[in-house]
């Protein structure tokens, strides 16, 4: 069952809300990308998560990386927005680098990795590898919507 959040108020109808999250696109000075399988579901996606209310959306990165691999970064740019149209979630994707701390899995994450472009494709479904890739392009930031499955192509 899918529910909608809205702002109304009374008889008119409401504006629907959305989630925001973040995620980093971490890549090491070798080309890896800092990658994670997730412990509720067993997919491999970047690090990432809801955006709190009182955080800006880079420091909201720098916790999320570091809350499920260890690794502390520091972020470069927006390379791109994607927006799940099922679920009504937006999120922001950042390009960082890392600047310490050591990988290691946590309370989300069961497995820790830094991949190459190739296994990013290999492992990953398209609207998520797709994040990772797209940091790589200079033409960054990208807008992509998805169905949480597949990238709806540009009309």
């Amino acid at each position: 069952m899918l529910l909608y959040m809205g702002n109304s108020t009374g008889e008119a109808p409401s504006t629907p809300l959305h989630s925001v999250s973040v995620a980093g696109a971490v890549i090491r000075d070798d080309g890896r990308f800092l990658a994670i399988r997730r412990r509720d579901n067993g997919t491999w996606e970047l690090p990432g998560g809801v955006l709190e209310l009182d955080e800006t959306p880079e420091d909201g990165v720098v916790r999320e990386v570091r809350e499920e691999t260890g690794v502390l970064v520091k972020v470069d740019r927006l390379t791109g927005v994607y927006k799940n149209m099922a679920r009504g979630i937006v999120a922001l994707v950042f390009r960082c680098h890392p600047s310490g701390g050591r990988e290691h899995p946590s309370s989300e994450s069961t497995a820790v990795a830094w991949l190459t472009p190739e296994e990013v494709k290999e492992r990953m479904t398209e609207v998520y590898s797709v994040r990772l890739l797209d940091a790589l392009d200079s033409d960054a930031p990208h807008v992509r919507v998805h169905d949480g499955k597949h990238l709806h192509r540009a009309r």
